[in-house]
Order: structure tokens, then C-alpha cells, then sequence
């Protein structure tokens, strides 16, 4: 993978395995683009779990736009979700992250946040929050969300 694209032309886009960051060319990033320093896929298409340093690589320093979701193990609204948010990350892989947050594991970015019910769903672009979403809602509901948002 070349990193000799112009920034406008590129994805600066973190590892879900070891969070380094990776420029991606846009015209590559189909192409199942690699971690240069774990070997992982770095657009896998599927969600990542996140921490406060994990958090920062992908919300804050990463250009990928990125839809976390803040929830808990014993939320049935959040389990109910868990399979839509698993397909919006296979389905739209190239053009966001999907991540979670378990508000019980990590309650100081859930305050940070504000977050006063689960699920809440927030899209960050280039670290800065652009739509939020509380409650459950189906695959139609949030693609039409996610479409308003990022358009």
C-alpha cells in the first residue's frame, strides 16, 4: 500500500487490532488495505470495542468517520442492537468505523459524553460529534440516519 497519496486523496484510518494509524488512499481502500505494523485488516468490517486510548485513536486522530455505540451487557435494548450494528459495520466498512463502548467498563467516556440511557448512538467525524441517536432502532431507521448525517 503506497503512502504517497495526497491527504485528500487518503483515509487516516486506526488498526482495530493494535490502534496504530494507517494512511489509507481512498481508491485502495477496497482492496482489504493491512495494518503495516500488525498485519491485521484494517477495514474488517466488523465492530471494535474501545477503551480510552483506543477511543482517541479512532474518534479522535483517525479522519474515518467513525459510529460508536454506548452500551451494556445487561441492556436488552442494546443486545437487540448488537445484530444491526454488526451488519452496518459489514455493509459500510469503507465508509465508517462502527464501535462500541460498554458504559459499565468504561463509565468515564460515558460521562464524558453525557450519556443518560443505553443505547445511545453517536457518529464522530475527525473527533468531533456531528449526530446522536438514544434508543433502539432498526437497520432501515439507522441507515436513513447514518445517510442524513454524513450527507
Amino acid at each position: 500500500m503506497s503512502t504517497e497519496t495526497d491527504a485528500a486523496g487518503s483515509l487516516l484510518v486506526a488498526c482495530p487490532h493494535c490502534h496504530s494509524l494507517v494512511r489509507v488512499p481512498e481508491v485502495r481502500a477496497l482492496e482489504h488495505p493491512k495494518c503495516p505494523r500488525c498485519k491485521a485488516q484494517i477495514l474488517n468490517g466488523e465492530p471494535v470495542a474501545l477503551d480510552g486510548a483506543a477511543f482517541a485513536a479512532h474518534v479522535e486522530r483517525a479522519t474515518l468517520p467513525v459510529l460508536v455505540d454506548f452500551w451494556a451487557p445487561w441492556c436488552g435494548p442494546c443486545r437487540m442492537m448488537a445484530p444491526v450494528l454488526d451488519r452496518t459495520a459489514e455493509l459500510r466498512a469503507t465508509e465508517l468505523r462502527v464501535a462500541k463502548i460498554n458504559t459499565d467498563e468504561q463509565p468515564q467516556l460515558a460521562g464524558r459524553f453525557g450519556i443518560r440511557s443505553i443505547p445511545t448512538l453517536i457518529l464522530f467525524r475527525e473527533g468531533r460529534e456531528i449526530a446522536r441517536q438514544s434508543g433502539a432502532v432498526d437497520a432501515a431507521t439507522l441507515a436513513r440516519w447514518l445517510d442524513r448525517a454524513l450527507n
